[in-house]
């Protein structure tokens, strides 16, 4: 089976189809702009069908014994443990993705489908007190119905299954719209495993299409009763207005702009290495990535000799090859966007430590140091391998940096002593923070989300819960009550 052909399709109600569209989306790979497949975009009239498919399917699924619901997800780990290495080379093909990439990814997707066999059984009903005598008050956990996922190219896999998974193990049915760049790692592939899991029919469709097409129909469609949207804090806004309108519950997973910050007492190599990964992680193309190294003047010498000797025997090139740790962007616009962006800051002012080259969509990695303190690169989110480092005085000035933007999703920061990075940490306008690790960090069981523009809610562990299930109060009354009236 090639994935790129078999699975770029249309996936409704249980069938592999063609959309209805006028055009198609070209799937190509980054790298070197082979054309993976076409996909006829899906319309309004499918946008309805894979909706309302969900909707007669989630009720059966949400009164199937939970146990039952269980060897689903079982299967369905088994399937990605068993195609792990095909699943690898889908993610050089379609996004240029590293073997490391790759390996990071399906590992963290392997935790979420153990995570979903868990939550199958776990919700929870409870009896409360009453005011009333005689009265119980039963609270029940159920399911939302249909959940909308709107996943971005960066992570298609563990994304898409991040929401996928759990939600359906929690009874809901879900609608994917994958990424125009990953409509077969973050939608087809996903449904081919669910699908030869033994997932009931309709509960699990993908729609490959786009706002050109279909506008917020997506998002409008009275089905959905939730939508998970993870991208961009500019399309992330226009998403939870028009759920907002539409009094749907969202859960937006948006920009950042982290920062690894090294104090005084760090250990040097160990600060090094972390921030070489935070930084250049899948060419730099991931939200909790480490825009910013902020390094105490004290130890700034040391760690910037390290660190640009590091970064500068990084090997760019063919994802495909296992030698290799920096591969394409997505496209030649991110390119050379980034090419701009660079050549911007030196004009400005920056020193470039190390300057990459650009070569199509390889951007070799580039170290700027003394941006000027209002530079709006210290305040934006940079989706590739470009690393800025800034000096600071001690931790009052360290802190005031690191909180300086708009965006508050990761960061970290390494020292010697725990207690100091923990009192650190709580300073930070983070939804998360990390000592003495990278800012790249994902677990089942821990709420993952952002303040500030890095979006709202979470997902992981009891957050999950909360995102894809309703509370439904039924009240027993034993005896008779005495109304007033």
């Amino acid at each position: 089976m090639s994935f790129f052909t078999d699975l770029a399709h249309q996936y409704i109600d249980g069938e592999w189809r063609t959309g209805s569209g006028s055009w198609d989306i070209i799937d190509f790979n980054p790298y070197n702009g082979e054309k993976l497949a076409a996909i006829t975009v899906a319309t309004v009239a499918e946008v309805d069908q894979a909706y309302r498919a969900a909707e007669r399917a989630q009720r059966p699924w949400a009164e199937t014994n939970p146990y039952t619901r269980r060897l689903v997800f079982e299967r369905a780990l088994r399937i990605v443990e068993e195609r792990s290495d095909r699943i690898a080379d889908a993610i050089a093909e379609e996004l240029g993705g590293t073997r490391l990439k790759a390996a990071f990814e399906i590992h963290l997707a392997k935790e979420y489908l153990r995570e979903a066999i868990r939550l199958a059984v776990r919700p929870e009903g409870r009896v409360l007190p009453s005011q009333t005598d005689g009265k119980e008050n039963r609270v029940y956990r159920l399911p939302v119905g249909v959940v909308g996922v709107i996943t971005p190219y960066n992570f298609p896999f563990l994304v898409t299954l991040k929401s996928v998974a759990p939600a359906l193990a929690l009874g809901n049915a879900v609608v994917i719209k994958p990424n125009q760049h990953t409509p077969v790692v973050g939608g087809g592939l996903i449904a081919r495993i669910f699908e030869d899991a033994g997932l009931p029919r309709g509960l699990l469709n993908v729609l490959v299409t786009d706002i050109a097409e279909v506008g917020d129909a997506l998002i409008e469609h009275p089905v959905p009763k939730v939508i998970s949207f993870a991208g961009s804090d500019r399309v992330g806004r226009h998403v939870g207005a028009v759920a907002g309108r539409n009094f749907k519950r969202c859960v937006l997973e948006l920009s950042g702009n982290s920062a690894l910050v090294v104090l005084d007492d760090a250990d040097l190599d160990h600060a090094v290495d972390a921030a070489v990964f935070s930084r250049f992680l899948y060419q730099g193309q991931v939200c909790t990535a480490a825009n910013r190294i902020l390094v105490d003047r004290s130890v700034e010498a040391a760690f910037t000799e390290k660190f640009v000797a590091k970064v500068a025997a990084l090997r760019t090139g063919d994802p495909r090859d296992p030698e290799t740790q920096i591969g394409p962007v997505i496209d030649s616009l991110q390119a050379e966007s980034l090419a701009g962006l660079v050549d911007q800051a030196v004009a400005d002012g920056a020193t470039a430590l190390v300057r990459g080259r650009v070569r199509g969509t390889l951007v070799e990695p580039t170290v700027l140091a003394g941006l000027p303190e209002q530079s709006p690169l210290l305040r934006q989110e940079i989706f590739g391998p470009v690393a800025l480092l800034a000096p600071f005085h001690g931790e009052e000035e360290a802190v005031r940096m690191v909180n300086d933007s708009p965006y508050g999703l990761s960061g970290a920061v390494h020292t010697r002593d725990v207690g100091r990075g923990v009192r650190f940490a709580h300073r930070i306008e983070t939804g998360m923070f990390h000592v003495n690790d990278s800012t790249v960090q994902d677990e089942p069981l821990v709420a993952f989300g952002g303040e500030k523009l890095s979006g709202l809610g979470r997902l992981g562990g009891d957050a999950t819960v909360e995102a894809f299930t309703t509370q439904k109060w039924i009240s027993v009354q034993h005896g008779r009550t005495r109304f007033p009236l």
